[in-house]
């Protein structure tokens, strides 16, 4: 089958490899339906390793480079392992791909996010962007009635908004600030308004992610030099350092910032704003999959958030490189989710 897999830094390739072996207890074998690109896999390709472990193999998956690039997918069962009664061949599943050891202080905590031997299918074990995947029976939910399998594939992005919003204790009818009108924050505005905003802006530099954030509920978009807000909580999605002084100067005496983006560089920071206004800043790692993983799919299957406009791109497995990753990577304000379909080679 084929594989889009990360050997190196600036080295990703469209491999040829064996099936995966049979599910193991407590695991599903599953076609990949759609697969986004995500940012993280971008900054692998520019700047890694950063997650992906390579030479020493990673603590809890026994993996390392080469590994399948793919953690935002849905999928249909193709077969089930030793005790897996949730789902049967034909189901259609979304993928949470969180991988945790279940044992450590952490996990003991329920803050899975945290475990020493941290994992995701994608990053530390093989992912969606290939013809098949194994997943743990844990990390699944089923699709709703109703929901497209592309819109299964985005319920891991709309997971990581969830747990910034509910790291940042975000109440009914509080203001909401979301800076970067990616496909995260486009998330966030949405569930922020599904939870019951009193109001609702963004920060965005592109004028059509303004449109398209407008389109889907902000109540006021600004471009970043624009901004003079003040919000009870405040949602940096952007990734970019600089924005980090935008987001903690749109929030309130008081207010809460949520920092979600993964940055390349380090950033600087006006301490005093923060201190002399007791501010708090707040960092938000992917998402749970019992909490905000179902939240999100639950959302998606109430139609309180809509998906299919966050997708910019819908290409086959064999475009993946060059009209997916290194397309994100030279012209990123032309594309906002890219969509791979593993299943499918040479579509026009």
């Amino acid at each position: 089958m084929l594989a889009l897999r990360w050997h190196g830094r600036g080295d990703v390739r469209l491999d040829e490899v064996e099936d995966p072996r049979p599910p193991g207890p407590g695991e599903v074998l599953l076609r990949p339906l759609w697969c986004g690109i995500c940012g993280t896999d971008v900054e692998e390709y520019r700047s890694g390793p950063l997650f992906i472990p390579s030479g020493e193999p990673h603590p809890l998956t026994g993996r390392s480079a080469p590994i399948t690039l793919g953690h935002e997918f849905s999928g249909e069962v193709v077969d089930v392992g030793p005790g897996v009664e949730r789902f049967r061949p034909g189901d259609r599943v979304a993928a949470d791909t969180l991988i945790f050891c279940g044992e450590c202080y952490w996990c003991r905590r329920h803050q899975v996010t945290l475990c020493e031997r941290l994992a995701a299918l994608g990053l530390m074990a093989d992912g969606g962007l290939a013809s098949l995947c194994n997943a743990p029976e844990r990390t699944l939910l089923p699709i709703p009635e109703g929901i497209s399998d592309e819109a299964g594939a985005l319920a891991e992005t709309l997971a990581v908004a969830v747990r910034a919003l509910r790291r940042g204790r975000f109440a009914v009818g509080e203001s909401i600030v979301v800076v970067g009108a990616g496909a995260v924050g486009l998330m966030a505005l949405q569930a922020a308004v599904a939870g019951g905003a009193s109001k609702v802006s963004v920060v965005e530099l592109l004028p059509e992610r303004r449109r398209l954030a407008a389109s889907l509920g902000a109540d006021e978009v600004y471009a970043p030099e624009e901004a003079d807000l003040a919000a009870d909580l405040v949602v940096e999605c952007s990734g970019n350092a600089v924005a980090v002084n935008t987001a903690v100067g749109s929030a309130r005496k008081g207010g809460r910032v949520v920092l979600v983006g993964i940055y390349e560089r380090p950033g600087t920071l006006d301490f005093l704003e923060v201190v002399g206004t007791e501010k708090e800043i707040i960092g938000s790692l992917s998402h749970v999959y019992d909490e905000d993983f179902a939240a999100a799919v639950s959302l998606l299957g109430r139609g309180a958030v809509r998906a299919e406009p966050l997708v910019s791109d819908r290409i086959p497995l064999d475009r993946a490189l060059d009209d997916g990753l290194l397309a994100l990577m030279r012209e990123p304000e032309k594309h906002l989710k890219i969509l791979i379909q593993p299943s499918v080679q040479g579509l026009p």
